[in-house]
């Protein structure tokens, strides 16, 4: 019985490190809203996605608007406005999408972190890519910055690149 029950333990411990091994971070994308200081201000909708070298999306990382309804009716009215993601993946999809759409966020860095595991990431074809994430608020502007990455990765990189106006710097991390 001692031996059974032994073994049982360290079978559910070896299961317990190879499920922390395979869910290692592999992509950390970091999106920094920055302050403004406007008259009128509205947190921007945000969308954060990657596209293959033909511009098509192969993952919805991340989408910010406002869930509620407001004043104005429901956010999706505006979810529009995020120009290139709209035309590439939103206006298919069902929203809001489970684990990628959001409430808008405030001023500040905002992390994403992506296990080895994680669906979008494992149908990832070896090849060129790009984050690229739009940002677009009401009475104010729109913009959007694009990182180049290759994947799968091969040593542990980090890529940056700035907004001017909507969008702070933007940071990518990927870990093989």
């Amino acid at each position: 019985m001692k031996l059974l029950l032994t073994a049982a333990l360290l079978t559910l411990g070896f299961n317990s490190i190879a499920s922390a091994i395979d869910d290692t971070v592999k992509l950390e994308a970091t999106v920094e809203i920055p302050k403004l200081n406007v008259s009128e201000y509205h947190r921007p909708y945000v969308a954060v996605w990657v596209q293959d070298q033909n511009r098509n999306v192969v993952a919805n990382l991340a989408v910010w608007y406002q869930m509620k309804k407001g004043n104005e009716g429901e956010g999706t009215k505006w979810l529009p406005d995020l120009r290139q993601w709209w035309r590439r993946s939103g206006r298919i999809l069902e929203l809001p999408v489970d684990g990628v759409t959001g409430a808008t966020r405030p001023a500040g860095p905002h992390t994403l972190k992506f296990a080895s595991n994680d669906k979008r990431l494992a149908e990832l074809e070896s090849g060129e890519y790009e984050l690229i994430v739009e940002a677009a608020r009401e009475v104010g502007g729109r913009e959007m910055v694009q990182i180049p990455f290759s994947w799968p990765p091969a040593k542990a990189t980090t890529h940056r690149a700035s907004g001017e106006t909507e969008l702070g710097e933007v940071s990518l991390t990927l870990n093989p």
